[in-house]
């Protein structure tokens, strides 16, 4: 069994990314699962394409995103990609998108396929701060989880799949004290936890 876990590069200006970090430090191995990491360009298109990439390289059983939530202060797992980008602030090769389809055509939105109401009551079982998020924005994280997911719906894939976003690092809000973060440690539990809901509702679902 695989778990394709994905994070993004450092963007707007940082130098890291928590999302990434976290992916680094997981263990090969969780649940018996073997943990396939990837960073991801935060590039409209090109991240849906790496991530594609991988799905077809690796055959993942599971495929769970991170991406980087500067202003919210617990972890929070995103219930719906929606087709649309549009932002204001640039990806990383200084694209801005306005009010364009994810895929010209596709459907409105896709839900996640993870257990979201499952990992949210394992974290705060195991006292990390978690909740269920209904926007995952509309910039290039939202871009990527509707880009994936549409992918796996077309393909008619037995893959679970979903999208689940970090806080700041403390040391991204030095300068930003007024916004909320989360130590790296309880980021990488809290995710880590994620990873093993998943698998074992994959087994349940599907094995």
């Amino acid at each position: 069994m695989k778990v394709l876990v994905t994070g993004f590069e450092p963007f707007n200006r940082e130098k890291i990314n928590p999302s990434y970090e976290v992916v680094k430090a997981l263990p090969s191995k969780i649940e018996n699962a073997e943990i396939v990491k990837k960073k991801i360009p935060v590039v409209y298109g090109d991240s849906i394409e790496t991530v594609i990439e991988g799905i077809k390289t690796v055959s993942p059983n599971i495929v769970i995103m991170l991406g980087q939530a500067g202003g919210r202060s617990c972890i929070t797992v995103e219930r719906v990609a929606i087709n649309v980008n549009d932002s204001t602030a640039p990806d990383n090769l200084k694209n801005v998108l306005k009010g364009e389809p994810v895929v010209k055509g596709g459907p409105v939105g896709y839900f996640s396929t993870l257990p979201i109401y499952r990992i949210v009551k394992g974290l705060t079982r195991a006292k990390i701060p978690a909740d269920i998020s209904n926007t995952a924005g509309t910039f290039v994280c939202n871009s990527l989880f509707y880009g994936v997911m549409h992918y796996i719906f077309e393909n008619e894939l037995d893959i679970m799949a979903g999208f689940i976003h970090v806080p700041y690092l403390p040391i991204q809000t030095l300068k930003k004290p007024h916004l909320p973060s989360m130590s790296f440690e309880e980021i990488t539990k809290g995710v880590k936890k994620a990873i093993m809901v998943s698998v074992k509702e994959y087994r349940l679902k599907y094995v």
